[in-house]
């Protein structure tokens, strides 16, 4: 077991539920608002999935970096491998067990939407990237593949560390994000502030890799004021190398334990990130496509492509 009581009960307090060894499931802000007909994730504007189906979870709680930018408690779990390795249906069900329990108090909510929240007790979305590095987990492959053959659909975020266990994957999430978030090696370790070494160089394996798998690929830049949003040119050589179907340019947000880290002052504006992404635009030849005002976050593509909605009922 990965995780003691002490930290169990911190991540508790955040409004986690722990699964088995070492995985967890949370209520993101973005279901909740979903369930109350207030708003909805940036990703059902974009790719067309239903927020209030969305499962939030990860399979590893562990993680290899410890970015500024986290809203994770990030001295919590550091490290590269898991031990006692829960099987991928032991997760499953742990999951949607405490994600209902998380749920249950909205049934008492006048306001809630009572037809979606009868609808999210068994999410159909599932975003394995709450927390940690969900590559850690040896048995990946087999939990999307039972994710799969229960009807669910897989967005799948790495930090790109483990181009290797990406590569053997021998079923690939519905869509995969990598998150690139610097222009360089430098930036990239001041920012990230990697435990493993030769991260840079893994990440760009991974890069390379993308053009090679058969599923929607993403590239995701979490862009902070006077940190790492700059270089333009440089973000572009890369987004060519991996050649994603996707880029995401969103902004920093202050929340949970970022605040820590970096401040308010550190958020850019979505005139900012707007900006940003036209100049990505003007050095790969991609075009905005989308964009969330409120999520402070650009799409970029090749053109406006129907591909890009989820046909995913």
């Amino acid at each position: 077991m990965i995780i003691n009581e002490l930290q169990k009960k911190d991540l508790e307090k955040q409004g986690y539920r722990i699964v088995g060894n070492h995985s967890a499931v949370k209520i993101c802000t973005w279901t909740k608002k979903s369930l109350l007909d207030e708003d909805f994730c940036y990703k059902q504007k974009f790719y067309n999935i239903k927020s209030h189906l969305c499962c939030q979870m990860t399979p590893s709680l562990l993680c290899i970096n410890r970015c500024l930018f986290c809203w994770r408690d990030i001295s919590l779990l550091i490290g590269k491998k898991l031990v006692e390795e829960d099987e991928p249906e032991t997760i499953i069900e742990g999951c949607i067990r405490k994600q209902r329990e998380l749920l249950s108090g909205f049934f008492g909510n006048e306001r809630v939407n009572k037809k979606k929240i009868k609808e999210a007790q068994n999410p159909k979305y599932w975003a394995i990237s709450l927390s940690g590095e969900p590559t850690i987990y040896t048995k990946l492959s087999s939990l999307i593949k039972e994710l799969h053959r229960r009807g669910n659909c897989t967005f799948l975020v790495t930090n790109g560390l483990f181009p290797k266990r990406i590569e053997s994957l021998d079923e690939l999430p519905v869509q995969l994000y990598v998150s690139l978030d610097a222009p360089n090696k430098e930036i990239y370790n001041k920012i990230d502030r990697p435990t493993m070494k030769n991260s840079w160089e893994r990440l760009n394996q991974t890069l390379e890799l993308l053009p090679s798998l058969e599923t929607r690929t993403v590239l995701r830049l979490t862009l902070v004021r006077n940190l790492n949003l700059c270089n333009a040119k440089e973000y572009s050589k890369l987004i060519k190398k991996a050649n994603p179907m996707f880029v995401e340019l969103k902004a920093f947000m202050a929340v949970g334990y970022a605040r820590y880290r970096l401040q308010y002052s550190d958020m850019p504006s979505h005139e900012e990130i707007k900006n940003f992404a036209k100049e990505i635009c003007s050095h790969t030849g991609l075009k905005i496509i989308d964009e969330k005002e409120n999520s402070r976050v650009v799409l970029l593509a090749e053109k406006d492509s129907k591909k890009r909605k989820l046909k995913f009922d």
